[in-house]
């Protein structure tokens, strides 16, 4: 746990800096979320993308999730159960 200092300042935690590969001189943004604070490290923060290579992304990304679906197809059902539905109702009950 971290203290603020009389200058408002914090420390970060070493194994926490160094997980979120944050070196000295960089910048971070602050978000407030009700009654906590959020930290994110300034590279973090999404850059633009151009639109051609956000499109070839997504097909890629489309053809990945369709390979995915072809290759977990469900069998085809058959028909015949071996029972019947007004079999369940009767099961175990004196005929």
């Amino acid at each position: 746990m971290s203290k603020v200092t009389s200058k408002l300042q914090l420390t970060i935690p070493r194994t926490l800096a160094r997980q979120l590969r944050i070196e000295p001189g960089d910048e971070v943004q602050w978000h407030v979320s009700g009654d906590s604070l959020r930290l994110v490290p300034g590279r973090s923060i999404a850059k633009p993308v151009d639109p051609a290579r956000r499109l070839r992304l997504f097909d890629a990304a489309t053809a990945r999730q369709a390979q995915r679906q072809s290759a977990n197809k469900a069998p085809a059902r058959t028909t015949e159960r071996g029972w019947t539905r007004e079999e369940l109702y009767s099961r175990g009950r004196a005929r």
